[in-house]
């Protein structure tokens, strides 16, 4: 069976929990990603991710300029270890809903990223990617 190590986009960007919404959307922009976990130095605190910004924050007249990170983002965060099997990463992003998530060694230190594209893409199983983002796509109850 495939390990999500082998589907994941390693060395992913993180943000401050301190930044402001300005400063994580332009770092997405530059890296022309959807989401950035956030870290306090030592440890993941949370993920921001660009429905975050608008529809946590902008949407509800917040200044992005002013208003931090640790404001908007999702916490506690949902991660996935490097040695998982694919098919049990692509279930957890089915039973919490979400596209993409950090992945950790089993020290905890992030070592990349996997999304629904990786799992898409990344495996010969079309209805492993294909399920996983009818899941994801349902509205949550």
């Amino acid at each position: 069976m495939a390990l999500i190590k082998e589907l994941m986009t390693g060395g992913a960007e993180v943000i401050a929990p301190d930044a402001s919404l300005t400063e994580a959307a332009r770092k997405m922009d530059d890296e022309d990603i959807g989401a950035l976990p956030v870290s306090d130095g030592n440890r993941l605190i949370g993920i921001i991710t660009d429905r975050d910004i608008v529809c946590r924050s902008i949407s509800a007249g917040q200044d992005p300029n002013r208003t931090q990170v640790k404001d908007a983002m999702t916490s506690p965060i949902i991660y996935c270890f490097e040695d998982q099997e694919v098919s049990e990463v692509a279930s957890l992003m089915k039973e919490r809903q979400v596209r993409r998530l950090p992945v950790l060694s089993r020290e905890k230190k992030l070592v990349g990223m996997v999304s629904l594209g990786d799992l898409a893409t990344g495996t010969a199983d079309d209805r492993l990617g294909g399920g996983t983002l009818r899941q994801v796509s349902k509205p949550a109850a």
